[in-house]
């Protein structure tokens, strides 16, 4: 390996050790998960707090796939099938309702992006918050389904806000060894929605009045108001105030989220520095916060590592799972029993979300989601193999393996995704590569979205649990491209990531390859100068 002055071309302005930002990094790298949760026990807590908001995105978005298998909902909102005397949701409203709702989301990730980082998150997560509350009135009182496409649309604004400012703060407020668990919980707040959605809707689905769907609905309010207290009581994150120019009020925060009287080795202000020459650094990589500095340089590198880890998501084949209750009915289940077989295969997802925080804790976020993905692509491959035998047996047999789908996947791709994305984009970028990631994940979400509703609808291309070959088939696009492009941010801090894409390190040698980012402290003269100006008036 060449000598490390000349593994950092990029340090033109460096002049002497950096001692405290060494020193910091060297003991939050060295700290044990316990070590990590007595220090920063409350960031665990807030982050907590944030993250519960996309319990609710996660509610309604498996309560619109179990609510098409609910006859009151069909009637109310679908149409009666001549030939068989059975009402449904036309597809093309399906195809509404689910894609107004990501709709929805796309403009509040736009939102986001320009909102955050002038206001700070807290604010941004308080004014979602009590939108929130406010929409789903619509979807209580939805007299047809257009009304129902308006409310989805208008509840997805506040929906995209969560989804990106939940996994920020969780990944700025949170320890090397905490950020993996804080920034996967968001996943596991999304597993429980869908829980509470599948056993709301079982507990409704045999009532014969509006109430087996209105109440669905009317559990969303459960949510924004504990939420929006929690939040107001959090302190912003010291990232957030360090971007701001503010070093006096990131130390602030940062004393509200750790206890340092739990560690005397703690410094605060050693942490602040490692905050400020991670900043300092980007800066000197990447000149500017702008949306273009998204495609430039190595930062276009790291845009297609945190879009595309997005986007495998969704054709990986998860969206048999936010329709499970339908695909079941589809495969010829009853209508009970594919409400219960639902619950048991969220269950197992938080089960496997909880696993995954001690699967990162030995394995890195690479090998996790590469195997993960590759028993996806088997798993769907024996469930369309199973649809040819049109049995009772083999029904019971694609329910079975399809609870396995959502375990593997909750155990791998869909919490670790949450840990890649935040680890690998840059920290003065962050804000924006997560919109942009999360607005292409929407709208991938909806093309699956019509793709499946046609799939399974009766009425369309009927295809059953023959539409498993069709994933299979992206799911393993999805196996090509991690074997290729995505690296290994295991145990690194944002500083080494950022040394690792400025050197153009293959994703194959991030593990292995040794950077040393505070070999040299930087001269801030400049760097202090252009803070003071609040860079992000964009």
């Amino acid at each position: 390996m060449a000598e490390q002055k000349n593994e950092q071309p990029i340090a033109r302005h460096l002049v002497a050790p950096n001692e405290e930002a060494r020193h910091a990094a060297a003991d939050e790298k060295s700290m044990s998960v316990i070590q990590a949760i007595k220090l920063y026990p409350k960031a665990v807590g807030w982050s907590v707090v944030l993250s519960s908001a996309l319990i609710m995105e996660g509610y309604d978005l498996a309560l619109l796939g179990s609510l098409y298998g609910s006859p009151q909902f069909n009637m109310k909102y679908g149409v009666q099938n001549p030939s068989t005397g059975k009402w449904s949701v036309p597809a093309k409203w399906q195809s509404a309702l689910s894609n107004g709702a990501r709709a929805g989301e796309v403009i509040g990730l736009i939102i986001n992006g320009f909102v955050s980082e002038r206001y700070g998150y807290r604010k941004t997560m308080i004014g979602a918050l009590v939108s929130m509350t406010a929409f789903i009135f619509i979807l209580f009182f939805a007299p047809n389904v257009q009304t129902l496409v308006v409310g989805e649309v208008l509840c997805g604004i506040p929906w995209g806000m969560f989804q990106t400012l939940t996994t920020q703060y969780a990944s700025e407020v949170s320890p090397v060894q905490l950020r993996p668990i804080l920034t996967t919980f968001v996943n596991m707040c999304w597993v429980m929605g869908q829980f509470i959605a599948a056993g709301v809707n079982r507990g409704c689905v045999t009532r014969d009045d509006q109430w087996a769907y209105r109440i669905p609905f009317a559990v969303q309010w459960i949510w924004p108001i504990p939420i929006i207290i929690g939040v107001a009581l959090a302190p912003e994150s010291p990232w957030w105030h360090v971007r701001r120019g503010d070093r006096e009020g990131a130390r602030a925060a940062l004393l509200r989220l750790t206890s340092p009287e739990k560690d005397p080795n703690f410094n605060a202000d050693e942490t602040i520095a490692m905050i400020q020459h991670t900043n300092d650094l980007e800066k000197e990589m990447s000149a500017g916060t702008r949306w273009l500095d998204l495609f430039k340089g190595v930062d276009l590198r790291r845009t297609e590592i945190v879009c595309l880890t997005w986007i495998a998501q969704t054709i990986c084949g998860t969206n048999i799972m936010g329709y499970f209750a339908y695909f079941m009915q589809k495969a010829g289940l009853p209508t009970i029993q594919s409400f219960n077989m639902s619950m048991i295969s969220l269950a197992l997802g938080l089960v496997g979300t909880m696993g995954s925080w001690f699967l990162m804790q030995k394995l890195g976020r690479r090998i996790i989601h590469f195997s993960g993905a590759c028993t996806l692509f088997l798993l769907l491959i024996i469930v369309g193999a199973c649809s040819f035998a049109g049995t009772e047996a083999s029904n019971w047999a694609i329910g079975g393996i399809l609870i396995g789908f959502v375990f593997v996947y909750d155990f791998t791709i869909g919490p670790v995704t949450y840990s890649i994305v935040s680890e690998i984009s840059s920290t003065r970028l962050k804000a924006k590569t997560i919109v942009l990631a999360r607005a292409l994940y929407n709208t991938s979400n909806i093309v699956v979205n019509v793709l499946t509703n046609y799939q399974l609808g009766e009425a369309n291309w009927n295809w059953g649990a023959k539409t498993a070959f069709f994933w299979a088939g992206t799911c393993g696009c999805v196996v090509v491209w991690v074997f290729f492009r995505l690296p290994e941010p295991k145990g690194r801090t944002y500083v080494e990531l950022d040394l690792l894409f400025e050197q153009r390190v293959s994703a194959r040698k991030f593990a292995s390859t040794h950077v040393d980012p505070y070999a040299h402290s930087f001269d801030r003269k400049e760097t202090e100068k252009e803070m003071e100006k609040a860079e992000y008036k964009e």
